[in-house]
């Protein structure tokens, strides 16, 4: 059961940097290659978009999966 909780751990520990790096506009986040490959397309103002977007997106998985195991181990 551990597990589990340290892969939401992880989905939410994405979550808030992709967030952060999304409002704070991150020079070395949106440096990274990956990043790099989004912010050529869309341009960075829209890459940084996406990246917030995203990142409350995994925040919201990470959230539910919690809630979701926790009434797994109660029921």
């Amino acid at each position: 059961m551990t597990g589990q909780y340290i892969v939401q751990g992880i989905f939410a520990l994405a979550g808030i940097v992709s967030l952060l790096a999304s409002l704070l506009n991150w020079n070395w986040f949106f440096t990274t290659r990956n990043a790099q490959t989004i912010v050529r397309n869309v341009g960075r103002n829209r890459a940084r978009l996406f990246y917030g977007i995203l990142g409350i997106i995994i925040i919201g998985m990470a959230i539910f999966f919690f809630v979701e195991t926790r009434k797994a181990i109660e029921g």
